[in-house]
């Protein structure tokens, strides 16, 4: 159970991905997952460049163990970022879109292993034939952007539907979720909420407590904050955009916006410009593409701030079970045991 394709592609003594969640998945947390044996992947959307060297040597720093660094496909120096995780030796890409073919080929020249993310069977179809080492499949019950297929359901399709290795991710926690996702086929698990709830997270400690108070009802998926389907905490936030019209959520959206420049710097003009972009082929009111222009601004107000009433908090549905904040080694350890447990009582006697 410990030596799985997804072990012997990356190198770590573990199936267990902590994913690259922005704001939260910084050196600290990587650092430690990667420790602990699992594959830490460093959050790079929330950072420039030269951000990004020195977090990658930052944790080079605090661990020889091999980790990855998560990029968006989308961004204009998506290039550079890839110049500097070959300059530095990094052993995972992964990506919350699919990168181009082109991308992928350069980095896979390399000999870095490509790891996307998708929520669709016909997606992980698209990047396998296009050369992706792996596929994370995140299921209905994964925090942030999610779609609406279950995991149980989602992950047997991918496993069916392709012959590189798949990763779990959506609803897992614990050692059982593991065995099962190895049972299914799967090559291993990724977590997000999970780690984000250790003690090696930087994430403060009252916006912890705001997770661990959660219930599985308070963990809600709204298209109020961007026009998408985002998983996230319900707070007052959530509840005033759902409830208001246009023009109230006009309102807030401003309101945040506001608060958004405070913490941002960035100008009422660059707003707009990014806000237009963002409206480009999507039904969105104003409200919404402000807000969906603010959105890392608005994960960082939690993440980093502690300011809850003008961030949001995006969150996994486990996020309303989980009830402590152990290390990661502590808790990569646990899952270990828990899985293996869990195949002895499958085998039986």
């Amino acid at each position: 159970m410990r030596e799985t394709p997804l072990t012997r592609l990356t190198g770590v003594r573990h199936p267990i991905v902590q994913t690259g969640m922005g704001w939260v998945a910084g050196p600290r947390l990587v650092s430690a997952a990667a420790n602990a044996g699992a594959l830490g992947v460093l959050a790079s959307a929330t950072m420039d460049v030269d951000r990004l060297r020195e977090a990658i040597r930052e944790v080079r720093s605090r661990t020889d163990a091999p980790f990855g660094v998560n990029l968006r496909a989308d961004a204009q120096d998506a290039g550079d970022r890839v110049d500097v995780m070959i300059a530095e030796g990094v052993r995972v890409a992964s990506f919350a879109l699919a990168p181009s073919p082109a991308l992928m080929a350069r980095l896979k020249e390399a000999g870095v292993a490509v790891i996307p993310s998708v929520g669709a069977r016909r997606h992980a179809e698209k990047v396998a034939a296009w050369g992706a080492d792996a596929v994370i499949v995140q299921g209905a019950e994964g925090g942030g952007h999610t779609g609406e297929v279950a995991t149980t359901v989602l992950l047997p399709q991918v496993v069916d539907a392709v012959d590189i290795p798949v990763v779990a991710a959506g609803g897992f926690f614990d050692g059982r979720g593991l065995a099962a996702a190895l049972a299914y086929g799967a090559a291993g698990v990724a977590m997000g909420t999970r780690f984000l709830l250790t003690s090696d997270s930087t994430v403060p400690d009252a916006v912890k407590a705001r997770y661990l108070a959660a219930t599985v009802r308070e963990v809600t998926v709204t298209t109020a904050v961007d026009g998408l389907p985002h998983r996230m905490l319900r707070t007052d936030l959530v509840d005033a955009l759902e409830r208001s019209g246009r023009a109230r959520a006009l309102w807030h959206a401003l309101r945040r916006a506001a608060g958004y420049r405070r913490l941002s710097g960035a100008s009422w003009t660059a707003m707009l410009r990014d806000g237009r972009a963002l409206r480009h082929g999507r039904d969105l009111s104003w409200a919404q593409v402000l807000l969906a222009a603010n959105t890392p601004m608005l994960l960082r107000a939690s993440m980093v701030d502690g300011r809850t009433d003008l961030g949001v908090m995006a969150a996994g549905q486990v996020a309303g079970v989980i009830e402590d904040l152990p290390s990661c080694a502590e808790l990569v350890e646990r899952i270990m045991r828990e899985a293996e447990a869990a195949g002895r009582r499958v085998a039986g006697p």
